[in-house]
């Protein structure tokens, strides 16, 4: 029998929580299927010339199997992905998972697969999001004026900023740091291993803890290629994207109080937000929140906030 090939993508480092998980997920399967599964993983395109939202079409017309990558760019294709980038409503963890492993997250998995190539497997964690730039310690919302900030390729994202008085500009991670370096961009936002990972701090010294978008991100897979296997491969892709998922959450928790460890006082500026700037952070973005509220509609934003 013919082994089935598995392409797993990914665009961060090796030690990344992303690809830690992925490793998990194939040891997990090559353990279970042994010769009847070949694994591989290139945990990062962008070093063979792809940008990282390449995966995205990657993994739709199937040169890849699976991949990983923030939900927020699939809200261009299903338009009620965006409410899980509502700022300052996801505020915690537990909060987080019991949303996405709940009725909305069921529901988009449900929207995405009847509409779009994919298959989504698994909500990983890509950490709260947080600011970084090189001018001042941003404290308030007026700290945040004529900076001009990187943000995600999302339409909502944009709006966010723009409110808080930056001037985005979206770029893809590929250039992300390049843009850092050359001083294009005043400011980003990650989380807290993305902004060490990449280097970013090396060239922003100031960081604010502000949590203003909790990153979900998908663990994907070929929808017509994950139909066509056979059962029992089907149910055991599906147990190791669970065990994966599981572990890629662990990773990411642990990693934030590592991270934070890391960063050198007389390097970086940690600023921690007041409960009374949060407040004005989230006054600033009510209109928003509000007016997605009624585009969405009572039902789904119950969910939101069931967590």
């Amino acid at each position: 029998m013919q082994s089935i090939n598995i392409r797993f993508g990914g665009y961060q480092p090796p030690t990344s929580v992303h690809n830690k998980a992925a490793e998990i997920f194939g040891h997990t399967l090559t353990a279970s299927l042994g010769h009847a599964i070949a694994f591989n993983l290139d945990g990062n395109i962008i070093a063979s010339g792809h940008q990282a939202v390449d995966l995205l079409r990657l993994v739709e017309n199937g040169e890849l199997t699976m991949c990983y990558f923030s939900a927020s760019y699939l809200a261009e294709r299903i338009p009620a992905f965006a409410l899980l980038d509502l700022p300052f409503v996801l505020t915690n963890r537990p909060m987080a998972y019991a949303v996405l492993d709940g009725p909305l997250g069921q529901h988009l998995a449900e929207e995405l697969a009847a509409h779009t190539g994919f298959r989504l497997l698994g909500w990983w964690d890509n950490g709260f999001r947080h600011l970084s730039n090189r001018v001042r310690p941003i404290e308030r919302p007026a700290d945040c004026q004529g900076l001009r900030i990187r943000t995600l390729m999302s339409d909502l994202h944009q709006e966010v900023f723009r409110l808080l008085g930056f001037e985005p500009v979206a770029l893809d991670v590929k250039d992300l740091l390049a843009s850092v370096q050359a001083g294009t961009i005043d400011a980003q936002e990650n989380p807290l291993t993305n902004i060490y990972n990449f280097g970013i701090h090396e060239h922003h010294r100031y960081i604010t803890l502000s949590s203003h978008f909790f990153g979900a991100a998908v663990l994907l897979c070929h929808q017509d290629s994950y139909e066509a296997w056979p059962t029992d491969i089907q149910q055991t892709v599906t147990t190791a994207a669970a065990e994966a998922t599981q572990a890629q959450r662990r990773f990411a928790a642990a990693e934030d109080h590592d991270i934070l460890a890391r960063l050198d006082p007389s390097q970086n500026e940690i600023t921690q937000l007041t409960e009374a700037a949060r407040a004005e952070f989230t006054q600033c973005l009510a209109p928003l929140v509000n007016e997605q509220r009624a585009r969405f509609g009572d039902h789904l934003f119950r969910h939101l906030q069931a967590g």
